[in-house]
């Protein structure tokens, strides 16, 4: 009798946005990725985790469930607890992303050092470089360690070998990429063998109680490579932004299961590299120049963090028929909106002219109490008159040129007035029930034009 052999089906995924189909097609239906969709055949049923269960886990009422508050593991930077929510959650898989050279590996492993102790042994997997070239690369950092492991390697059914041998407290995997299982016929970095490995990484961290943090590339576009799943999948993700040309690198936490995901963390690059700064305010405003006109300071709060930056504008006149409008670290949309308040309700006249707007440092302004700040920056351009160095910018500004509240105006009064500034423009709904702040004028307003008076 002939023999039946089971059937390999093949299928076809997109390798931007994991989306499936029968046959090859050029464009992508659910993300819109051209040329993205290549073959994968298909596997038999793979181990999932690639660890046994120990013990199969009961259903509990909450009331009975205890957890240990203290059972945090702090870094040794106090940027990078931060930005966890208070350092790193036992059993907690974390996903960190961002640019080629832009410090993801030097981060993890002066962290990896620095939390290597006898009775805390932690594993580098690399999947990207040799343990010698990785060598070379902690040598050049000033690293070393007796209880720092480096394991290159790809193969997870390797690796999980050698977890169940070394028993390590801290697993960081450089990069997920890299890594494949044998089940699968796909090349590594694919679709399926980056969901089934996160996935195996994810059952271990669980099951054991291990933290594990995985190394991620980013594509040309900015977003992470592999499936969306994978965001979904991992407890924590961040991402590490900045300009490789610049000094300054914002690691910042997107999704956080176990904290909050507006803080940021700010370090600064040097030879033996990453060093947190502690006081990024300073930092940002220590190259700022006093008696220049469209230079503005206003304060952003990044989760419980007051920062301290400095918006910068320009406006010349247009020379082309369409006037320009380029913003850095700020929505040009947004700034679209403001320029028609100032046009409607303070009667400056700006449709003729070329806005360049400049958040200094790097960062992103993202919460609309920089929209005064923006706002009298521009206007201080075009009228090329200066605007008191000494003076802080709050608040919000609604499209019928009125002042709205922000929230956690005390803490920003009290970065500011720390940093020397002696007054502060601010929404006057906002300064109702407001604290005195020792060293520091507070000015309320509740339209654009009236603080642009107060302060030119």
């Amino acid at each position: 009798m002939p023999r039946f052999t089971k059937k390999v089906s093949v299928e076809y995924v997109c390798q931007t946005c994991g989306h499936k189909s029968p046959r090859w097609i050029g464009k992508c239906p659910e993300c819109g990725s051209w040329s993205s969709f290549v073959e994968e055949k298909s596997a038999p049923e793979p181990k999932r985790g690639g660890i046994k269960v120990l013990e199969r886990e009961k259903p509990l009422p909450l009331a009975e469930i205890t957890h240990d508050e203290n059972a945090r593991i702090k870094c040794s930077s106090q940027e990078f607890n931060r930005v966890l929510g208070g350092g790193i959650v036992p059993g907690s898989l974390i996903l960190v992303g961002g640019d080629p050279g832009i410090g993801k590996s030097t981060l993890m492993l002066q962290e990896a050092a620095a939390l290597a102790k006898p009775d805390f042994c932690v594993l580098y997997v690399t999947g990207e470089e040799s343990a010698r070239q990785t060598k070379m690369r902690s040598q050049r950092l000033g690293i070393d360690s007796l209880y720092l492991f480096i394991f290159a390697e790809t193969n997870l059914d390797l690796i999980l070998d050698e977890v169940e041998k070394l028993k390590p407290k801290l697993i960081i995997v450089d990069s997920i990429q890299t890594i494949y299982r044998t089940e699968f016929e796909s090349p590594p970095g694919s679709i399926s063998q980056v969901r089934e490995s996160a996935l195996a990484f994810l059952n271990l961290a669980k099951q054991r109680s291990i933290p594990i943090f995985l190394i991620g590339h980013v594509t040309k576009e900015g977003y992470l490579a592999g499936p969306k799943t994978l965001e979904h999948m991992v407890d924590t993700l961040l991402q590490f932004e900045g300009d490789r040309d610049h000094f300054f690198r914002i690691l910042r936490s997107v999704k956080n299961r176990f904290g909050s995901t507006r803080e940021i963390g700010v370090f600064e690059m040097h030879e033996l590299g990453l060093r947190e700064v502690t006081n990024p305010s300073e930092i940002f405003l220590a190259q700022r120049k006093e008696n220049i006109s469209g230079s503005v300071v206003v304060c952003t709060m990044e989760g419980s963090r007051p920062i301290l930056v400095e918006v910068q504008a320009l406006l010349t006149p247009s020379n082309y028929g369409l006037p320009q409008r380029t913003a850095n670290g700020f929505d040009v949309r947004r700034l679209a909106l403001l320029l028609a308040v100032i046009e409607k309700r303070v009667g400056l006249r700006v449709g003729t002219h070329d806005v360049f707007l400049n958040v200094a440092g790097g960062v992103d302004l993202e919460e609309p109490a920089a929209d005064l700040g923006v706002v009298v920056a521009v206007a201080s351009s075009l009228k090329n008159s200066v605007v008191n160095p000494h003076a802080m910018v709050i608040g919000e500004v609604g499209l019928g040129g009125e002042i709205r509240a922000v929230p956690q105006i005390d803490k920003r009064l009290t970065e500011a007035a720390k940093l020397g500034f002696k007054q502060a423009v601010i929404p006057k709904l906002a300064a109702k029930g407001l604290p005195k702040i020792p060293g520091i004028e507070v000015v309320a307003v509740e339209k654009v034009d009236e603080a642009l008076d107060k302060l030119m």
